[in-house]
């Protein structure tokens, strides 16, 4: 049987230099953190709240676009590789998971089961409300609104409103007015 051993992942504290990639006019706020950052590329002018924790990992990639505003304790696990796009919202206290524990049965102790990665990938110009989950292998397309306490077990369809537990589509956006 296999063992668990627990072991630190680091402090997190953030060093610009040790990042991929890093744009102008970045702000990064007190408290946020960043683990292995040599995994994390973000884009111009994005905004990383207080206390926001931006989890990358050795073999995928944690990808951040211009523009993108990331709220206070976020969280964004990037085992199995994020992807966020450009002019993208996210609200304070959102999680974003792109790993989870496989099921293996009873017998066998959840923190001992292997881990499963699938991909998230947040298309532009999205919004992500206030405590919104987002869960392991989803993809929000372009332009969809998310609603505050949200849980995000399926895709969203470009321009989509969708919310509850789990999300479900309550409506499209409408074009802009011209």
């Amino acid at each position: 049987m296999r063992e668990f051993r627990a072991f630190s992942y680091g402090t997190g504290e953030v060093d610009r230099s040790r990042l991929a990639r890093i744009g102008d006019g970045v702000v990064i706020e007190d408290g946020a953190l960043i683990f292995d950052p040599e995994s994390v590329s973000i884009g111009s002018n994005v905004y990383i709240g207080h206390y926001a924790v931006l989890r990358g990992y050795k073999g995928s990639r944690l990808v951040i676009g211009d523009d993108t505003y990331i709220g206070q304790m976020t969280y964004i696990n990037a085992a199995g590789g994020v992807t966020i796009g450009s002019c993208v919202g996210i609200g304070p206290c959102v999680k974003i998971m792109s790993s989870r524990h496989s099921e293996e049965g009873r017998d066998v102790p959840v923190l001992l089961c292997d881990l499963e990665f699938a991909e998230v990938v947040v298309e532009d110009d999205c919004d992500i409300g206030i405590g919104a989950i987002v869960l392991p292998g989803r993809r929000l397309g372009k332009g969809c609104i998310i609603g505050a306490g949200a849980v995000v077990t399926r895709d969203v369809e470009p321009y989509s409103i969708a919310a509850g537990i789990p999300a479900r589509k309550i409506g499209e956006r409408p074009p802009a007015a011209g």
